[in-house]
């Protein structure tokens, strides 16, 4: 058996599994969406980070990258139990067409796996929703975890999509609110300057903490 995924957030810059053939393309009718609540990874039950998920719009498009694992069963478990402990925010995989660039028309995969979110607040208790973009971008300025801070996965994820060649609008303007967030110049280095507010604290979201329970594996993984 081989199966493909797609990844549309840290997984296109840092897969952390091993693969066999790595390829550039989109998936239809969804877009990027900063409305998952990440809290063992870049944040915590108490301050969740903002990470990616799919929002199904007819006529979208996603651009990322689709991996293949094909080295036998073993391979194939060990992938997928990865992913599981990696994407377990995620409480749904979808399958997927998937369309090289150049070759809109016809799909060039089928069956690909993604991993993507109910977007209910009731059944999913990851599910943030949408947000203003001055609000997410202070969640994300302010939110970290254990494999790091909210913006780095932001910035890293705008770096990704420019090395593949499609950028993502939405990902540029809130990459560019947090930096106005934090005061820093467009390659994403702080400069020295406070964000507003007396304290941290000043700065958390609204939203109430998530009590949820992290694994052991978060510290070597990302979302």
């Amino acid at each position: 058996m081989v199966f493909w995924v797609f990844g549309y957030g840290s997984l296109v810059w840092n897969p952390g599994f091993e693969y066999d053939e790595k390829v550039i393309g989109f998936i239809k009718d969804y877009r990027r969406v900063f409305d998952l609540a990440c809290i063992d990874h870049r944040g915590t039950p108490e301050s969740p980070a903002r990470t990616c998920t799919l929002e199904n719009v007819e006529g979208a498009i996603c651009w990322g990258a689709a991996y293949c694992v094909r080295g036998g069963p073993e391979s194939e478990r060990l992938a997928m139990e990865y992913l599981e402990r990696r994407e377990c925010e995620y409480d749904k995989k979808t399958l997927v067409d998937f369309y090289k660039e150049g070759e809109p028309s016809e799909p060039a995969l089928t069956g690909v796996i993604v991993f993507t979110s109910t977007p209910d607040k009731v059944s999913n208790k990851y599910y943030l929703g949408p947000a203003p973009l001055e609000e997410m971008a202070r969640q994300i300025a302010t939110a970290h975890g254990p494999c790091g801070n909210n913006r780095d996965y932001l910035f890293s994820l705008e770096r990704a999509m420019f090395a593949i060649g499609h950028e993502d609008d939405m990902v540029i303007e809130l990459a560019k609110e947090v930096r106005r967030v934090l005061g820093t110049k467009g390659n994403g280095i702080p400069v020295e300057k406070k964000i507003s507010g007396s304290s941290p604290a000043a700065l958390k979201t609204h939203m109430p903490a998530l009590q949820l329970r992290s694994f052991q594996e978060a510290v070597v993984m990302d979302s």
